[in-house]
């Protein structure tokens, strides 16, 4: 539960300080923020983390 609400607080942040500096990069912040979540999770998994991969990618079929 904590994780959704600070991905929520990088996003208003980053979309508030984007708009008041004038800095579209700053938009960037929540997708990278997302992956390192991403990333985490998957790191974390018990497996090698390219079977890991590999595993998740064959999901869809």
């Amino acid at each position: 539960m904590l994780i959704p609400i600070i991905l929520s607080v990088i996003t208003v942040l980053s979309v508030v300080f984007a708009l008041k500096k004038k800095r579209p990069f700053l938009l960037a912040v929540p997708f990278i923020a997302l992956f390192g979540v991403a990333l985490a999770k998957i790191i974390m998994v018990p497996m090698p983390f390219w079977e890991t991969v590999q595993f998740i990618f064959n999901l869809r079929g």
